[in-house]
């Protein structure tokens, strides 16, 4: 990526006089100045002037007073959603006998967005340096997001930008783009390993890519979205969106979250991020956000890598800058690697209960949901005994088909296929009872033997509810044989799930919607990975 230094020798005198307080058709005390490598901004106290350089990149061009006058007006509308009182709008800056003037007399020479400053201490950023952001402001925050992704544009345009084509292609541009600094500032085998499971995840979620057009979740966002760029300031106001490139902006509504919950994650304030994301999938009822916010914070993390590896390729950059850009960098890479394994690490989701639970109707759904193949005991058993799927075998408890010995094959042989598809990288659902301790020992061996996570999703309904299930069972066909006379005995045997942790235990009540059911099925897992992201993290910061 390289600057084309257009005209900008003709900012330089508009910059000069606009760090001098007698510039300014308003009182100014000092003023501070800040510098991007697309912006010059000016602090003066009351207000913000922000100018745009007249260069030329591969991803927008100022280079024409026409074309910087627009972005202007852009970034002033744009921003403008997101926060009140703030843009004040486009100023003129002129020349007439050799002075600048800000709205004043003579041509025009350039253009500056006038904002209002906002008391830097009321930024997220410093808010959470103190400490001072609580779960109600957090809350706040998730509500003006739901609010915000609500009304803002959508379109077959839009659209566009979430297909998997599109999102295949930003990401093999990002990889070509950071490919020559692999091996040498990034981590050769990290950044490998990135790539590969960008790829593979992108293979495997196609489906939902498209599911996320038709539910219309492809939006007009904010593109930068980041806690340096949210402030507490009468209301939220949330400000600096990009507006040179409707590229970084048109996106997945869970790629824009994704940048600000990686941002609190690189922030060491993982519990905010954590806490903030629940909100919002709960308020936006948008539990899909759970499955692709590690991919879309990999996609985020490594895309500030890339931008930091490119800044230390400028020569003229200070050793002090140069030394907190590769720690910034290096930890980048490190969060997008870890974020990369959880994505791509298979899952044994273990869905267990009692007779009449509602183990399949979850398992079914949550097949749906994660595009994940479901191993069912009641098929694997009749298959093994050369018996059709819906042929009734009322059989006595333990005899017959579900004797002891029956049972152990059973099980043995859903272990076994569950086994093959973890070992060929795939994540399995496997719907039985898992009654007994020691079945459900096997199954959290097979997760340690294979390095695969293991969630048991325990199904409970009170016995009332159990009976009438089983008493409307009685002359339908399925595959299921358990049947009311069966109950008691069942509910004799089976062994409480006492010997699971809380993080690989979910308890789960079918009475409840299946959509609420979901909810906390997904948040659950994603508050469990990211206790397990903060853990790997500090593993690493040991060595």
């Amino acid at each position: 990526m390289k600057f084309q230094n257009i005209k900008m020798s003709q900012q330089t005198g508009i910059f000069q006089a606009m760090a001098k307080p007698e510039f300014y058709p308003h009182p100014v005390m000092k003023v501070k100045q800040r510098e991007t490598h697309i912006s010059k901004v000016f602090l003066t106290g009351d207000y913000v002037y922000k100018i745009k350089k007249a260069v030329n990149l591969e991803f927008l061009d100022y280079t024409s007073l026409s074309k910087r006058k627009y972005y202007c007006e852009q970034e002033t509308i744009l921003n403008r959603r997101l926060s009140h009182d703030v843009y004040m709008g486009v100023v003129a800056i002129t020349l007439k006998n050799g002075c600048y003037y800000l709205d004043g007399p003579g041509e025009t020479v350039e253009y500056a967005v006038k904002m209002r400053q906002l008391p830097e201490k009321r930024s997220m950023l410093q808010l959470l340096r103190h400490r001072m952001i609580d779960r109600k402001d957090t809350e706040q925050l998730a509500l003006k997001l739901v609010d915000f992704y609500k009304q803002t544009t959508t379109g077959e345009e839009i659209n566009s930008y979430g297909s998997l084509e599109t999102i295949w292609a930003n990401c093999e541009e990002n990889f070509l783009q950071t490919d020559r600094f692999s091996g040498n500032i990034l981590n050769e085998q990290m950044y490998k390993i990135i790539r590969a499971a960008t790829r593979s995840f992108l293979h495997r979620k196609k489906i939902l890519f498209h599911q996320r057009i038709e539910a219309g979740k492809i939006r007009d966002c904010h593109g930068d979205l980041r806690s340096g760029h949210i402030y507490w300031v009468d209301t939220i106001q949330i400000i600096d969106c990009i507006e040179f490139n409707e590229r970084f902006r048109y996106s997945d509504i869970t790629s824009d979250l994704a940048f600000l919950i990686m941002d609190l994650e690189f922030k060491g304030q993982p519990k905010i991020g954590t806490h903030l994301l629940d909100c919002y999938v709960q308020f936006a009822d948008d539990p899909d956000v759970f499955i692709l916010i590690n991919f879309y914070k990999c996609y985020r993390a490594i895309v500030r890598a890339k931008v930091n590896c490119l800044r230390l390729e400028d020569s003229a950059l200070e050793q002090l800058e140069k030394s907190q850009l590769r720690k910034d960098t290096d930890l980048y890479l490190t969060l997008a690697y870890q974020y990369a394994i959880l994505f791509t690490r298979p899952t044994a989701w273990v869905i267990c209960g009692m007779v009449a639970s509602g183990k399949s109707t979850i398992a079914k759904e949550l097949s749906r949901k994660l595009g994940i193949g479901v191993l069912r005991s009641d098929h694997i058993r009749k298959e093994l005994f050369g018996v059709k799927p819906d042929d009734f075998m009322d059989e006595p408890f333990e005899e017959g088909l579900y004797s002891k010995q029956a049972s152990s094959l059973t099980y043995s042989k859903l272990l076994a296929l569950a086994k093959e598809d973890i070992g060929n990288g795939l994540s399995v659902i496997l719907d039985a009872t898992f009654s007994s301790k020691h079945r459900r020992n096997e199954a959290l061996l097979l997760g340690r033997e294979m390095d695969a996570n293991i969630i048991f999703i325990e199904c409970t309904s009170p016995v009332k509810v159990l009976k009438d299930r089983l008493l409307k069972r009685e002359g339908e066909m399925g595959v299921s044989d358990a049947r009311l006379h069966h109950l008691k005995q069942f509910k004799s045997r089976f062994e409480p799930l006492k010997e699971l942790t809380e993080e690989m235990h979910i308890r789960i009540d079918t009475q409840l919607s299946i959509k609420h059911n979901m909810m906390e099925i997904l948040s659950h897992e994603y508050s469990r990975l990211s206790m397990a992201l903060q853990e790997n993290l500090k593993q690493v910061a040991k060595h």
